[in-house]
């Protein structure tokens, strides 16, 4: 799966309709093999039922069976993890999402789908550009979530040294060496337009210490600003290790990126601009649409909050009261803080960026949002 139908699927997801039945949201890792989940697969489903009365109980209990059908008619095919969506009732949904990269086992019930693993992953395991290049060939592959997606193969022409005299020894070197750097330039040129047709933001160069160096000294700037790291490997390495090698490089670039994210953000909360933070109000600016980028630490936990369908009002207390407080409307619906946020997000074209540690970003209570644009008073505040 690519980013592109990864964000396809979020969209679907964040917009579902709710109905009286509720959606099972099963995350399962397979990094042990496709059998290792089981056990907490089954004790988890098994508190969940318990936990329950009915009606409930017997719409999760329906939910599951779509779940466990697929799960015992499908192979994994080399998934690292799955993600299942499913809903019984009048209105049933069913979605079932293959990754190359790991996702936690997790399992939960709400009348929504719960989504933060997936925009996790949308983060943190954007679309990249791995050059890996032996003495012989090359291998130019567009990684999407873990996953090979392009595989442009380039093999060195040969070189055969000409009989007699035509050519001398230094000659043929000379010829030699020069055919080698076109080897490398029409390499970077096949990186490069793949970079720009596939929207590919970064590059990794793999191979010897030899054919890596002379990548690089040939690389032009513009690509040498999208270089995040030089992976070492040989001609006789799998490509699959060779792309598993690069995704924990990848993923400390995209840390050190996330970590920029914040610094913007702090930069415009010092100089009043446009940034807010904090649970009440970075859920104002998702809420508003006015949020460009919600910056959210991973271990953020919100807990609960409540929203009044009737009238539009909303509390981030823990416990919803028994009526809403501006029209008195009920019941009123209760919903996890932190996926409200990323489902908002993800309603309003709203770039998520997960960090994974960040004091400044905790002290700013773990959230906070980049705007487009600043809300009405600013301009009032400016203005007086």
């Amino acid at each position: 799966m690519d980013v592109k139908t990864l964000q396809q699927h979020l969209i679907a997801l964040a917009t579902l309709h709710e109905t009286s039945a509720p959606v099972v949201s099963c995350y399962l890792n397979l990094e042990r093999g496709p059998l290792a989940y089981r056990g907490a697969l089954d004790a988890r489903v098994e508190l969940l039922l318990r936990s329950f009365t009915e009606p409930r109980r017997s719409q999760v209990g329906a939910a599951m069976e779509p779940i466990e059908a697929w799960l015992r008619a499908r192979p994994a095919n080399g998934a690292q993890g799955l993600a299942l969506f499913s809903r019984a009732g009048d209105q049933p949904f069913f979605l079932p999402l293959a990754f190359r990269v790991p996702l936690p086992t997790w399992i939960s019930v709400d009348s929504t789908p719960n989504i933060y693993h997936l925009v996790e992953i949308k983060d943190n395991y954007d679309r990249y550009v791995v050059l890996f290049a032996t003495e012989d060939s090359a291998r130019i592959l567009g990684i999407n979530l873990g996953d090979i997606t392009h595989d442009i193969w380039k093999n060195r022409p040969d070189l055969r040294r000409r009989v007699g005299n035509e050519w001398t020894k230094e000659h043929f070197q000379d010829h030699r060496r020069e055919r080698g750097k076109q080897f490398v330039r029409e390499q970077i040129r096949i990186a490069e337009q793949l970079m720009s047709a596939g929207g590919y933001g970064h590059l990794i160069v793999a191979g010897s210490l030899r054919m890596t160096a002379e990548i690089r000294q040939a690389l032009p700037k513009h690509l040498k600003s999208k270089l995040v790291d030089v992976v070492s490997a040989n001609a006789n390495d799998r490509v699959s290790d060779v792309v598993a090698a690069t995704l924990q490089p990848f993923l400390d670039h995209e840390e050190s990126e996330s970590l920029e994210v914040v610094e913007q953000l702090l930069k415009q909360i010092h100089l009043h601009g446009l940034a807010v933070a904090g649970t009440d109000a970075s859920m104002v600016a998702l809420r508003a649409g006015q949020a460009d980028i919600l910056v959210l630490a991973k271990d953020y936990q919100a807990g609960a909050a409540w929203l009044c369908l009737a009238c539009g009002s909303a509390g981030t207390h823990a416990q919803a009261p028994a009526a809403c407080p501006q029209c008195a409307h009920f019941p009123l619906r209760q919903f996890d803080l932190k996926e409200e946020m990323v489902r908002l997000a993800e309603q309003t074209g709203c770039g998520v960026e997960v960090v994974e540690h960040s004091d400044a970003l905790m002290q700013l209570g773990g959230v906070g949002c980049l705007l487009r644009y600043a809300a009405p008073e600013n301009y009032r505040e400016k203005a007086a």
